[in-house]
Parts: structure tokens; sequence; C-alpha cells
């Protein structure tokens, strides 16, 4: 499935193409399951009027043979194609899952930018799952215009009146259950639409819970999440009401249906037109045509949750990229030279800069803002509003995101931790032993982590990492950094939750480590400007000072407020 112009209507047809076969063989078998269903009161008013009436006891055996039989065979086969229908809704949920995250995770972005992670993981779980259920409808759909056109046929040859009902009231009653249906459309979206934003507001704050305790903000946190569950749950009870609704009444229309068609049998069995059995078949066949009326029912809410979640993913799924073009491989030989000319993101004001291959620069601001704008540009996370960027002379924009990111590693402070071990996440599993890892966990001060936890590198950390503390997490995940190896790696304050001395000894196994290859540290902290060799101050935008970081202190107002005050 494809990232481009998307409907919820493309989502829903790619869904059903997709799981076409089992579609296919679901809907057969439950079509023979529903024929098997609506050929038995017409058996027993057979025997009732060939058997039974006639006392034939031969007859009778035979004939519930045949109802046996029948049993056997619609049972097995609402088994078997249930199986198919549920396997066919979870492998398109499952597609749908892996198309939403393929898209969220794409080397060109976009589809995270305005929505929470919280809301992403909606959408690829309940949506998903909400969409995938439009297959299953769908086999459950067809079988029961099957059934309901059998029990019509079979009317027909018993009574044309009867079968004219049927015939002519089935599309009254299906078109009213579309017509009911709009309203839960309409309220399932604004509900799934309230629901992930419930869900990406949590998400939120439990990723951010440490911060929120230091802060000492639980009770604000708290409060708002409650403000935002309180509307996602007006939203669902809405939801639920507009369902209740239109299942009550398409029952009752139902009912009144199955109502009309006794009636309509009893008057004819009085003046003579049908025999006993064919009333007790007449009377079964009503009957039995609420099942497929209730199924009707069932299928007109699917679709409209179905529709109003493949709504919500096709709006993921056609998000634009936030980078354009850019398909040229990366040069296998990266010297690692870093230049920005005339730059303007966010709070970078036409920046000119140069980071000399092999060398380990810092970078100091006086607005964060102006960090978070660079890293995004060096990342190729968001191209200039203006001006270039580029790496050996090679304007970013005409590199290939994917391998541009392979080259130029930018390791973000925020940066996530995964479900495993301390060494899955510094490493691969295969390699988690080699010299370069253990270098590598060395020079971050992350070998002391390992050294402090029960199982060493082998324990697991939780989901992000929530076994570690906050300067623990730092460290592992400067050494996740350092051990990838790039030709350029740019970190972003990589000690904020460390003490003094633990971020000196940082400090110097990062310079040891990268010796010779390019790499750049955007922060303000001393320790880690003082083993750079040389700095560069973004102060309002622009480049305000460079120099070492000695020279900086010593001679730059601007530089010793942002770095030492």
């Amino acid at each position: 499935m494809g990232s481009g112009e998307l409907s919820g209507r493309d989502v829903l047809a790619s869904s059903v193409r997709g799981q076409g076969r089992r579609v296919a063989v679901s809907a057969a078998l439950g079509s023979v399951h529903q024929l098997g269903e609506a050929l038995v009161p017409v058996l027993i008013g057979v025997v009732v009027d060939q058997a039974v009436a006639g006392q034939h006891a031969g007859r009778l055996a035979l004939w519930l043979a045949v109802l046996a039989a029948l049993y056997v065979c619609l049972s097995w086969s609402f088994r078997l194609g249930a199986r198919a229908g549920e396997r066919g809704a979870e492998e398109a949920a499952h597609e749908l899952r892996l198309a939403v995250v393929r898209r969220v995770l794409a080397p060109r972005g976009g589809a995270g930018t305005d929505r929470l992670s919280g809301e992403l993981a909606n959408v690829a779980t309940e949506d998903a799952k909400r969409v995938g259920a439009v297959n299953m409808a769908l086999m459950s759909g067809i079988s029961a215009v099957v059934g309901i056109a059998v029990s019509a046929v079979a009317l027909l040859l018993t009574s044309v009146p009867l079968g004219l009902i049927v015939l002519l009231g089935t599309p009254v009653l299906l078109w009213l259950g579309h017509l009911l249906s709009k309203p839960l459309e309409r309220r399932s979206e604004a509900e799934q639409d309230r629901a992930a934003g419930a869900a990406g507001v949590a998400a939120d704050l439990v990723a951010g819970l440490r911060v929120l305790k230091g802060l000492g903000a639980q009770r604000a946190a708290v409060e708002r999440y409650r403000r935002t569950s309180q509307v996602s749950l007006a939203a669902t009870l809405r939801a639920a009401r507009a369902e209740s609704w239109q299942t009550g009444l398409v029952l009752a229309l139902t009912g009144g249906f199955i109502a009309l068609i006794a009636w309509v049998g009893g008057r004819l069995a009085l003046d003579g037109s049908l025999t006993l059995g064919q009333l007790v078949s007449a009377v079964g066949l009503a009957l039995f045509l609420l099942g497929p009326l209730e199924t009707f029912a069932w299928v007109n809410a699917e679709l409209a949750q179905g529709r109003a979640s493949a709504n919500r993913i096709a709006e993921v799924l056609s998000a634009g990229p936030a980078v354009t073009g850019g398909d040229e491989p990366v040069p296998d030989a990266v010297r690692g030279e870093l230049r920005l000319r005339g730059v303007r993101l966010g709070g970078l004001d036409g920046v000119d800069l140069d980071v000399p291959a092999g060398l380990l620069t810092g970078i100091a601001v006086t607005d964060p803002a102006c960090a978070e704008a660079l890293l995004s540009c060096l990342g190729r996370e968001s191209d200039p509003e203006s001006g270039s960027v580029e790496l050996d002379g090679v304007p970013l924009t005409r590199l290939d995101p994917a391998r541009l990111r392979a080259a130029v590693l930018v390791a973000a402070h925020d940066a996530a931790l995964f479900e495993g071990t301390l060494a899955e996440n510094v490493v691969p599993a295969d390699t988690a032993d080699d010299a370069l890892t253990a270098r590598a966990l060395a020079a971050a001060d992350a070998d002391e982590v390992v050294r402090s936890l029960p199982h060493g590198a082998a324990t697991g950390l939780g989901e992000g990492g929530r076994s570690l503390s906050g300067g623990q997490r730092q460290r592992v995940l400067l050494a996740r950094a350092l051990r990838a190896g790039p030709p350029v790696l740019v970190v972003h304050d990589p000690t904020t939750a460390v003490d003094a001395v633990t971020e000196a000894r940082i400090a110097e196994g990062l310079r040891e480590f990268r010796q010779g290859r390019t790499t750049v540290v955007v922060t303000n902290s001393p320790a880690l400007l003082a083993v750079t060799d040389r700095v560069v101050l973004l102060d309002g935008g622009r480049v305000g000072a460079e120099g070492t970081h000695a020279e900086l202190a010593r001679t730059h107002e601007t530089y010793r407020t942002a770095v030492l005050a």
C-alpha cells in the first residue's frame, strides 16, 4: 500500500482485495451454512406433510437422516467459513499495521509530524483492527444475502405472496439500515479521534514521568489527562448511543417484517392456500430470516466503524513527506566535512557554518530552538526553508535520506531505548561481546552501568529503559551511537543527567574514541566543550563566535553567560 493520495475507500478496497481469496472461501462456506439453515424449515415442512401426517415410519426415518446430514454439513461449513473469515480479518489488520508502521518510519518522514506517538499507536492497532474486521463483515453479509435469497425462493415456491414480501421488503430494510448507520459512522470517527488523543497524551505523560516528578507537576499532568479522557469518554458514549439506537431501530424494523410474514402465512393457511407442512415451513423460514437480517444490522455497524477507521488510516498513509527529493547514494569514502550556507529554519537565521573533517567540533547555543533546528537539518528530518547543507560538497537534498543517516548519525538526547537487554540496545546480539563494543561502553562510561546490573549486559532494561536512571540511560544511548561508528556523528547534550566527575570521563572517552573522525557535540556543557578542537557559538540564530573553549571563555561575554553561568 503506497503513501500517495489515499481515501478511506481506497484503504477499505485494498484491505479487501488483499484478502480476496479468504473472503471468497469464507463467503462460500458461509453461504453453504445459510443454505443449510434455510433448508431446515423446508425439510421439517416436508416431514410434516409426507411422514407425520401420512404416518409413514420409513419416510420419517429417511427424512430425519437427511436432516442429520444437513446439520453436519451446515455445522462444519460454519466452522471452516468463520475460521477463514477471522483469519482474513486478522491478516488484513496485520498488513495495515505494517503499512502504518512503514509509513511512520519512512526515511522521508512526515507521518508523525503533527501526531503524538500514542495517537499513531492507536491508528496502528484499533483502527487497523476495525478495518480488518470489515473482511469478516463482508463474509457474513454475503452469506446472509444467500440465506435471504434461498428463503425467498422457498417461500415463492410455497406461496407467491410470501416470497414477494421477502423479495420486496428486504431491500427496503437494507436501505433503511444504511441510512441509520450514517450517524454511527460520524460519531465512531469522532470517538476514535478522541480516544487516539487520550492515548497520545497518556504516552506523552508516561514518557516524561521522571521530569514531571522532578518538577512536582504530577497533579497538573493528571488533570490534563483527566480532561482529555473525559472528552474521549463523552465521544465514546455518543458513539455507543448511536450504535444502540441504530441496532434497536433495525431490530424493531426486522421484527415488524417477520411479524408481517407470519401474519400473511397464517391467513393463507386459514383459507386453505397452504398445507400444515407448508405453514410450518413458512413460519420457520420467517423465524430463520431473523438471523440474516440481524446480521445485516451488525454488518452495517461494522462497515460504519470500518469506514471511519479507514479514513484515519488514510490520513497517516497519505501524509506528505517532511523532505522531498534526493536519490543519490552517499559516496563510499566519506571525509565528513559539513558546510551550512545561509540556512534558515526554526531558530536558525541565515547560518554560515563549516565543520572540518576529522575534528571534534562543539556547538554552543543561546537558544535551544537553534539546536533543535540544526539537528533537524543535519539529520535531514527537515530541509532548510532557504540555504543549503552539504556533506563533502554535496547538498544533502541530493542524497538518499536513509543512506545519508547511515553516514551522518544524529544522536538526540531523548532517543529511545527498546525492550530487550542492554547489549541488544547497544548492538545486535551476535556482535555484542566484540572489542569495539567494549571500547564504546568504556568511552561512554556505560561499562560502569553494565557492572551495576544484576546480569551485566544481559540484563533486560524494560520498556523504554525504565529500569535505568536518567544518567544511565544517557550513557547507554551514547555507547550505542559510538558503537555505530558513522563517518559523521552528531550528539546532542549527552551528559545532562550525569555528575561532573562522570561527565569529565565521558568527555575524554568521547574524544579518544572518535579520534580522526568528524564529530559534532551540540551542548553548553563546559566539560564537553573543553575537549573539542574548536567551538562555534550560535547566538540569535547566527554564528556569533568561533574559537577554542578556553579562548571564548576568556574573551566572549555571551559565551561565558551561555556556558559558564
